[in-house]
């Protein structure tokens, strides 16, 4: 099972947009801010979280992570939980921080071992 099936319910992208219900009051198009851009263009109040997973799932070199948990806080990518090593959760906030709209990663609540 990959990231964002796991932490989201959907295998892909496509999944994600069948599966949305668009808000009445979000914003359209330019007027969305990156950290609400979801996997497909549209609005979505996790959209950061869910494009950071998406992008965990297509780095070859990350697996998933069962014990590790993503969240965002507006701009910030909040990472919960526990990695196998510390070489893991570096590439995790590489990832992480590429992804438009991703202004801080914190980690402050991962253990790694």
């Amino acid at each position: 099972m990959g990231w964002l099936q796991r932490l989201f319910g959907f295998g892909s992208p496509e999944e994600a947009a069948a599966a949305s219900t668009p808000s009445e009051d979000a914003p359209a198009g330019d007027d969305i801010p990156p950290e609400r851009l979801g996997l497909n263009g549209e609005y979505d109040q996790s959209g950061l979280a869910k494009r950071v997973v998406w992008a965990f799932d297509q780095d070859n070199d990350l697996d998933d992570e069962e014990r590790l948990w993503v969240a965002q806080t507006g701009g910030k990518v909040v990472l919960k939980g526990e990695v196998a090593s510390q070489e893991v959760l570096d590439k995790m906030v590489d990832v992480a921080s590429g992804v438009d709209g991703c202004t801080e990663v914190d980690t402050d609540q991962v253990s790694v071992g």
